[in-house]
């Protein structure tokens, strides 16, 4: 095929798009077929939503009509203005918008054409927020939902999502003759491919980073393995070690290596410095096989570890640390050695940890009757959840962060992703189990058992109030996913008389993954205590700049007891970082 009257390499490049096109076509029809449920909420919602829109249009039908002459006025306004600037002197009218980064490029403001657009968008956007404000719904979740659901929308329909209105994407196809579309085409068909026919938007570079090699690379030993964890032994920093060891219990939702990026930021890395003989458990990414896995499997988990490390190192006590989801089910298994006398935990520090879930914050639409049912159907027939499916979940929990920005910048404007290593984590997932997941779900997260009637594991009945320890907690000022009230909220509840809090600036994991000597994030102390509520202890609580791994450090250390020759690692399996971790889902 030959186009007419182009230069030969933008008629090239339209010939590659059709070529890529159809590439694209057979990597969707891979798609594999998901519980309908899944993909969004259920007729009960729409109906709920409807329901309030018609009682509105009865009970106050002026509300409705305010609400349509108010939007067809401004529009109309905002065509006179245009036109007249236009008109006039080929110019965009003057207005005064608030600053959205999607709208950097000055065309936005000085082009009529953009400009109309941009204002014509938030005109639309400013009247969706509005309707949905004046539906008369009652219930605290669904009003959440309804407003979710309503910013999607909005941020959906951007201008900038689309080719024929993104000025930074239409100047580049120009510039390049049309490559920036080829390559924007060839980064879509790629992701669809990796996904097995679902979209999930690369956000790193998937080839600028090795597990083992240029991340994940501190040296170490695996000393026990399972059918659903290994254990790794890291090799001593320093000639002297603390007498009490460390073990790290990082989220099986995600690969360990968050906290063991590069050596720079490398939190594990850091705490073998410091002089800690340092284990960490690497999960087993599950299969289908799996799908029996539950909680009790998890906690028992833990218990064979401290075992474990206890054995290896011939110490009485540890110290414990767990990260997420891994740090909700330290608490359970706290509460549960407590009941049963057991005292080799010798303290517990929980980052970004809920244990709370009497409010479910930004989760509250997926973690609704409709959702959960259609994850229990989606598990019940593979056995787990995928994690291109959960990726998509917390990606549009940000969604112009996560998924249209990343998604305009590969694939309109043909950019190659970054080679940053905690977005290529966050593109390493693992899947869950089918089991545990809707124990999770409803028990944990729906029941709020735990800090409720109580939360059953391997046969007795545990709650907050039981963990009983030293402890100390981080939680992130800007975490979307544990936000820093509800692990507040959860640490208040717990029994210990010997609780530190530190609330770290920055999101769920930036806030924890920032070493000291880079200045970037502070961290906020409180001797308010638990008495008066969060508002109260953030209210008397004083700034620090720069990282609160020191502090920390400090506060471990006072309770590691005194140094001893290093501990070096022996009878290992084989290198770290092991071989669960390299497994994709």
């Amino acid at each position: 095929m030959t186009v007419p009257d182009l230069p030969a390499r933008l008629a090239e490049n339209i010939e590659r798009i059709e070529t890529l096109g159809q590439r694209l076509l057979a990597a969707l029809a891979a798609r594999p077929m998901h519980t309908p449920a899944i993909e969004g909420p259920g007729p009960a919602f729409y109906g709920s939503v409807a329901g309030a829109w018609f009682r509105l249009a009865a009970q106050q039908p002026a509300r409705i009509i305010e609400q349509q002459v108010r939007f067809w006025g401004q529009t109309l306004r905002h065509v006179a203005v245009a036109q007249e600037a236009f008109a006039r002197n080929l110019s965009a009218p003057r207005t005064e918008a608030a600053e959205d980064r999607r709208f950097k490029n000055p065309l936005w403001q000085t082009n009529p054409f953009y400009s109309f657009v941009r204002n014509q968008y938030q005109i639309n956007a400013d009247a969706l927020r509005q309707a949905a404000a004046d539906l008369s719904i009652e219930n605290d979740a669904e009003r959440r939902r309804v407003e979710w659901f309503t910013r999607q929308m909005i941020d959906m329909l951007a201008p900038t999502n689309f080719l024929a209105t993104n000025p930074d994407a239409l100047q580049r196809a120009i510039e390049t003759e049309g490559e920036s579309l080829v390559r924007g085409l060839e980064n879509l068909v790629r992701d669809i491919e990796r996904g097995g026919g679902d979209l999930v938007v690369s956000l790193a570079d998937p080839d600028a980073f090795q597990v083992g090699e240029n991340i994940g690379a501190t040296p170490g030993e695996v000393v026990h393995r399972t059918d659903l964890f290994e254990l790794i032994q890291f090799a001593p920093a320093t000639d002297q070690v603390h007498r009490t060891p460390v073990v790290v219990f990082p989220p099986w939702i995600n690969k360990y290596y968050i906290m063991d990026l590069r050596p720079q930021n490398s939190l594990l890395r850091w705490i073998v410095d410091q002089g800690y003989t340092l284990f960490v458990v690497s999960w087993k990414n599950p299969r289908a096989e799996d799908a029996g896995l539950s909680m009790d499997d998890y906690v028992a988990a833990y218990l064979d570890v401290i075992g474990k490390v206890l054995d290896l190192t011939g110490e009485p006590q540890l110290n414990a640390v767990g990260y997420c989801i891994a740090g909700t089910t330290l608490s359970a298994t706290l509460a549960l050695m407590h009941q049963q006398g057991d005292t080799r935990v010798r303290s517990a520090t929980f980052l970004t940890t809920l244990t709370d879930f009497s409010d479910q914050g930004e989760f509250t639409t997926f973690l609704q009757d409709d959702f959960v049912g259609g994850i229990e159907d989606e598990v019940s027939r593979t056995g787990y959840l995928s994690s291109q499916l959960m990726q998509r979940t917390f990606s549009f929990l940000r969604a112009n962060d996560l998924v249209w920005g990343p998604a305009i910048r590969s694939y309109m404007m043909g950019e190659t992703p970054p080679a940053f290593d905690l977005l290529y984590w966050n593109g390493d997932g693992t899947n869950l189990p089918g089991r545990m997941v809707t124990q999770y779900l409803r028990d944990l997260c729906q029941r709020n058992a735990l800090a409720a009637d109580g939360f059953e594991i391997l046969g007795r009945r545990v709650h907050l109030s039981e963990v009983t320890l030293p402890l100390c907690a981080v939680a992130c000022e800007n975490d979307h996913i544990a936000p820093w009230l509800h692990s507040w909220a959860g640490v208040a509840q717990m029994g210990s008389p010997d609780k530190t809090f530190i609330l770290s600036e920055s999101g769920h994991v930036a806030g924890i993954i920032n070493p000291p000597g880079r200045v970037k994030y502070g961290h906020y102390i409180s001797d308010a205590g638990f008495g008066g509520g969060a508002e109260a202890w953030r209210a008397a609580a004083e700034f620090r700049p720069g990282s609160w791994w020191t502090l920390w450090g400090a506060w471990l250390a006072e309770r590691s007891g005194e140094m001893i020759p290093a501990r070096a690692p022996h009878d290992g399996l084989y290198p770290a970082p092991g071989r669960y971790v390299l497994e994709k889902a």
